[in-house]
């Protein structure tokens, strides 16, 4: 009866299903105008909701207008309400629309919670919201009612309110009440919190929330019960997993047990649910969009989400006709959504208003007031959160004549920002648009933080460096840089979740601090590290001594940020919610007593220790510490210091932990060679406290110029040790959280040949021998003079004394050389060695063969040879062939990295302008089908293993492959051309080298910005700079050709 009932109440209208069925959707479609798809969607399938995205919005005008056609469309279609048109526009990075004229920026919602002034987030959000009713948008996806219960690796980030609770309540609660009295509705998200995801990689995994229903409600529900209370009307549930002891669903949106349950009868939520959007590829790979749909309604949701296709927009309304028509879903149950959707519509909207937005008049009545808040709001949020050396202001720290270095990152640019317009510049036709969106994507990246470089040269009237870095870390130019300048400031976004941001800044750290005046005493340059995104990046860092939080880097942010940094704006932003309490982030950390080596004291220990770590191996997987002894680690060499440490119990004399490091004299590299800890005492900071000691120790060291994880003497861990793929991710991570850079690291390791005796070739590789070269085996330091001076080509780590020491011992090494015969030439060495020479106590892969072996190591090939992998192929082949004369039964070639074979294979490496690079078979071709099979095999993996290197090793971008018959090419043989996109022009590679050299027209006529000096006027030549930028790219593509080279061959 009581269905009848209602069924009664409703207008006649409504008995058509279609239409009923067409209020419960929210779509979304591509273009800034009204497509024939989504007018057939509101005129023949009566869709009632519409979600506009910043693909849609251009400006204000453009906005009124599309909303205008989209109510004019709904009601000549005979809709007896109007639309519900919403959108995102959560301030700071999230903003779908953006007009620099009428709507205004204000703070991201953790900005808000910074400036600690619930009423200003009250006033902010309530302007947002009437900005947008003037132009018929009435319904704000908003507020974020999530929790950020892990700060770590979260993309929410400044999204959030914070991480306490209470707190987010508050601030929450204060921005749907600021939404409501401007007139629109709100929509709370994402149920049940997207505060503590585990992010399991691919786009079809769902990401996960693991804690408990009982944690939920003691922390994440806290928010979202407090918003239901002051009168929420609607609630975004997510797409997210559920896996607890408590509660195990695939996707919450689709779960009866989350939407129902949860929050309709334990929170007593009776607003609309709208689900998360269909499309994700996760659910529409688990269930499809049909029957999410289905599940969906029956879940408790009233609105389903369908941001983008039209293909599966259609899909999902036959789904829903077809769940009714089947019976799985009841017309009861569809009018019960259709009356919370018409209540929430009758609150907002009527035809006279859907039909009359104010429009961009109203908005220009609006603009001073709402400019002002704006103005407040980002200066009160400005965040100094430590300045321990007083380095603030910078007026009071650096001369004019000085030079400031800006060091930013390259960031996507946001919606609110001018840089955000200079991809549009770069979108040209093309038959690869992805290519041109990347293109674009990377070049407006450099136009971020170029305005907030002119902001700090203009308020300075000084000179200011800017350049940029990536992932290849600290370059050359930096450092340059950094000598030069008398204050650095450091931009980090997200650096938690971009780890090579952590480790460069971490770097510049550390060079900063090594710096030291003309007299020779240690003067630390001053490093200011701005984060102008999440604000966790250094908070906990006190290494990091002054440190400023933006929480966006919208231009209003930075220009709040510059008259901060300057001291005509006093700081009075606060770091939100607990993230002041280091144990939130955090175990406690303790600090160890860390002593020097003492080996007459320490060796049994050591033993003891390094048995204890090598029993802990599973047997499947090999230890690298098998065959290792305390003295393996003692070099004992001249050209060598070492410097050892220990954590230990004094009283029982027990090693908790151990640190070996080398410094290199001759090549200035100084070395970690180990951290090893006690399994037992793992997670007490005993490691942390052992790297500590070994970095201040060899920053001490004379001469200094590099840092390296790992070593290649002795051979113990000539990296992170490899172990599984979870443990080697484990450790790359805890040195990466320590500073290192560890995103060009690649797995190196030894390799055994065994059953030496009847081990043979394979077919065709003793051809590399056949080739005009003379080899020949010498022993003996009489022949050291030759072989050091051919060696000095190569700076790797340990080659020096690995060549001095088989110099040393005739007995136990020997060396094969390769030379010209015409004039004695050396082109190339190689290192053979008994497994009882003084070389081989170094070597630990040696000794675990259990056999007679020996060792083949070090090989050093001139950088004139043209035919580089023969040479090399030669040289080791006959090595092998010397240690079986020997009669051993296994040989181990150190230090190999992990590289295709079939990479031996092309060897013709040469660059192209501009940013081409050509591998050309090693047998001449004039077509690609005159290849055989095999060989075109080689060619396809060098070439994959090329584009792959240019990607992730040297951060190079859109690498594209193309094949051409040498006659197209202009050439004889068949090529491949492996493009590189510039980050920026003259850039080759995106190495973040260049230093800007702008000019701008000050007052009174003279040039003040980056690059400019006082006094200088008129502008660069554009066309004597792309010259200049050419032949640039000409040297940096050579460079680089060779490195990719070495690498493609494979360096052992």
């Amino acid at each position: 009866m009581e269905i009848q009932q209602d069924d009664e109440d409703m207008a006649p209208i409504w008995d058509d299903m279609d239409r009923c069925f067409g209020q419960l959707f929210m779509v979304g479609f591509e273009g800034t105008e009204v497509t024939p798809q989504i007018r057939q969607l509101i005129e023949e399938q009566y869709i009632g909701c519409i979600l506009l995205t910043a693909k849609n919005l251009q400006s204000a005008e453009q906005t009124t207008q599309l909303v205008l056609n989209l109510q004019k469309i709904a009601h000549d279609a005979g809709h007896p309400v109007p639309l519900a048109i919403a959108l995102d526009q959560e301030n700071g990075g999230v903003n779908s629309l953006f007009d620099e004229i009428y709507i205004r920026q204000f703070p991201s919602a953790m900005g808000l919670a910074a400036t600690g002034d619930e009423k200003l987030a009250r006033d902010t959000s309530k302007a947002t919201a009437q900005e947008l009713a003037s132009l018929g948008v009435n319904w704000i996806l908003g507020p974020v009612l999530d929790v950020l219960t892990n700060v770590r690796n979260q993309g929410l980030g400044v999204r959030t309110f914070g991480d306490d609770p209470q707190e987010v309540s508050k601030f929450a609660v204060n921005s749907m009440r600021g939404y409501k009295e401007a007139g629109v509705i709100t929509c709370g998200k994402h149920f049940p919190s997207y505060g503590n995801l585990e992010f399991l990689g691919s786009p079809q995994d769902v990401p996960t929330i693991t804690d408990s229903l009982e944690q939920l409600s003691l922390s994440a529900l806290v928010p979202f019960r407090a918003a239901i209370s002051e009168g929420l009307d609607a609630m975004m549930v997510g797409g997210c997993a559920m896996s607890s002891s408590t509660m195990n669903v695939m996707h919450a949106c689709l779960s009866k047990q989350v939407v129902d349950e949860l929050l309709r009868e334990d929170l007593k939520f009776d607003g609309v649910v709208v689900s998360e959007c269909l499309e994700m590829e996760a659910l529409t790979h688990n269930i499809g969009v049909g029957g999410g749909t289905v599940m969906a309604v029956q879940a408790g949701c009233d609105i389903i989400l369908l941001c983008r296709s039209f293909h599966v927009q259609q899909e999902a309304i036959n789904g829903l006709k077809i769940g009714v028509e089947g019976g799985d879903i009841s017309r009861a149950r569809i009018r019960k959504s259709l009356r919370r959707v018409l209540e929430i519509k009758s609150r907002c909207t009527s035809w006279e208003r859907a039909l009359n937005p104010p429009g961009v008049d109203y908005l220009s009545t609006l603009q001073p007031s709402h400019t002002s808040l704006s103005t407040k709001a980002y200066r009160t949020s400005i965040t100094v959160v430590r300045d321990r050396n007083h380095l603030l202001p910078l007026s009071s720290l650096i001369e004019p004549d000085e030079e400031l270095l800006l060091l930013s990152p390259l960031v996507k640019p946001l919606p609110a920002s001018a840089a955000y317009s200079v991809a549009s510049e770069y979108q040209v036709p093309s038959p690869e648009p992805t290519h041109w969106e990347r293109t674009s994507s990377v070049m407006s990246g450099e136009n971020v933080f170029r305005e907030l470089g002119r902001s700090l040269a203009r308020q300075r009237s000084g000179r200011v460096l800017h350049t940029s870095y990536t992932a290849n870390g600290v370059r050359p130019v930096h450092e340059k840089l950094i000598d030069r300048a008398s204050a650095i400031i450091v931009i980090t976004a997200d650096a938690n979740r971009n780890l090579y941001q952590s480790g460069f800044t971490k770097h510049v750290s550390m060079i900063c601090n090594m710096q030291s005046s003309v007299s020779g005493e240690k003067r630390e340059k001053p490093l200011i590290v701005v984060a102008v995104s999440s604000p966790y990046d250094f908070a906990l860092d006190p290494k990091i001594g002054t440190y400023v939080c933006t929480y966006d880097f919208t231009e209003t942010a930075l220009q709040a940020l510059v008259k901060v940094l300057y001291g005509e704006l006093s700081p009075s932003g606060a770091l939100p919610g607990t993230i002041s309490q280091s144990q939130r982030l955090h175990q406690s950390r303790q600090h160890w007593l860390v002593e020097n080596w003492n080996e007459e004291r320490d060796s049994l220990g050591l033993d003891a220790l390094v048995k204890a770590v090598r029993d802990e191996t599973p047997p499947s997987q090999r230890s690298e510490l098998a065959s290792v002894s305390s003295t393996t680690f003692l070099l004992h060499n001249d050209a060598v210091d070492e410097a050892h440490f220990v954590v230990r119990n004094s009283s029982t004399q027990a090693l908790y932990g151990f640190c070996s490091t080398y410094f290199f004299k001759p090549i200035g590299v100084g070395v970690i060679g180990c951290v090893i800890v006690d399994p037992t005492r793992r997670k007490l900071s005993i490691g942390h406290s052992l790297h500590n000691r070994a970095i201040r120790t060899l920053l001490q060291r004379p001469g200094i110029r590099r840092f390296q994880l790992g070593s290649r003497l002795p051979g113990i861990y000539l990296g992170i040790p490899s172990g599984t793929t979870i443990e080697r991710k484990r450790l790359r991570q805890w040195f990466a959280n320590m500073g290192w850079n560890t995103a060009l690291s690649r797995p190196v390791s030894s390799m055994v040949i065994r059953n030496l005796p009847t081990w043979n070739p394979p077919e065709g590789l003793g051809k590399s021998l056949e080739r005009d070269v003379s080899f020949d085996l010498v022993f003996g330091w009489e022949y050291a003079d030759h072989v050091l001076d051919h060696i000095k080509t190569n700076t790797r780590q340990g080659i020096g004394e690995i060549y001095r020491m088989a110099l040393t011992d005739p007995v136990g090494c020997g060396i094969i050389r390769a030379k010209r015969p015409d004039d004695g030439a050396i082109l190339g060495t190689v290192v053979v060695y008994k497994g009882d020479s003084n070389l081989a106590e170094f070597m630990p892969g040696l000794k675990e063969t259990n056999e007679v072996a020996g060792g083949i190591s070090s090989p050093v090939i001139s950088p004139s040879v043209g035919e580089y992998s023969t040479l090399l192929q030669g040289l080791i082949l006959l090595g092998i062939r010397q240690i079986k004369k020997q009669g051993a039964n296994s040989v181990v070639l150190d230090c190999v990295f992990h590289l295709t074979p079939h990479t031996l294979s092309f060897t013709n490496i040469r660059p192209l302008l501009p940013g081409h690079i050509l591998v050309t078979p090693r047998r001449p071709a004039p077509r690609l089908r005159d290849l055989t099979p095999a060989e075109l095999g080689d060619l396809l993996q060098t070439c994959a293993l090329l584009t792959k290197t240019l990607e992730r090793v040297y951060a190079a971008t859109a690498c594209n492959v193309a094949f051409q018959d040498g006659e197209a090419a202009g050439q004889t043989v068949g090529v491949v051309h492996a493009h590189v996109i510039p980050r920026r022009r003259g850039d080759f590679g995106g190495q973040g080298d260049r230093v800007y050299e702008l000019l701008e027209e000050g007052q009174g006529g003279e040039g003040m910005g980056m690059g400019g000096k006082e006094g200088e006027r008129g502008r660069i030549d554009d066309e004597g700079r792309r010259d200049r930028s050419l032949r640039e790219m000409s040297e940096e593509a050579e460079m680089l050709a060779r490195e990719v080279e070495r690498d493609l061959r494979g360096e052992v």
